[in-house]
């Protein structure tokens, strides 16, 4: 079947494995519409996704970080911390004013330093045993 094209890609991408992961993401990539980047020649989805790879049309790397992307469950996003200025002194507040219309109920909480956290954790008394154990 596409034994010929396996070959030609081994040289693009070291380990079989690899490859097989990679070129059956982008056949599930082009069944889903993607377009493709060679003549289809009347070949299945696997075949054009391996002779898309030996013609090196998509880089192995971007297929791999592709692969990687859609298989991701939970993305960190590296978020700006705040200012540890506008963090201090802030009790739970609500409103439920007519005046706060634009807003709806605002709720600020006291932040704590990872400092004040491992003193307040340092101050624990552990449990008295008792005996029923």
């Amino acid at each position: 079947m596409a034994r010929v094209t396996v070959e030609d890609c081994i040289d693009k991408v070291d380990n079989r494995f690899e490859l097989v992961l990679l070129a059956s993401h982008r056949a599930r990539l082009i069944s889903q519409g993607a377009a493709i980047t060679i003549d289809r020649d009347n070949d299945k989805n696997p075949v054009v996704a391996l002779r898309e790879i030996a013609d090196e049309t998509l880089s192995p790397d971007d297929l791999k970080e592709d692969l990687i992307h859609s298989l991701q469950k939970h993305v960190e996003v590296d978020e700006p911390e705040a200012d540890p200025a506008s963090l201090i002194g802030g009790d739970a507040v609500f409103s439920d004013t007519a005046e706060d219309d634009d807003q709806a109920d605002v709720v600020t909480f006291d932040r704590m330093s990872e400092e004040e956290l491992l003193a307040g954790i340092e101050g624990l008394v552990a449990p008295e045993k008792s005996e029923d154990y």
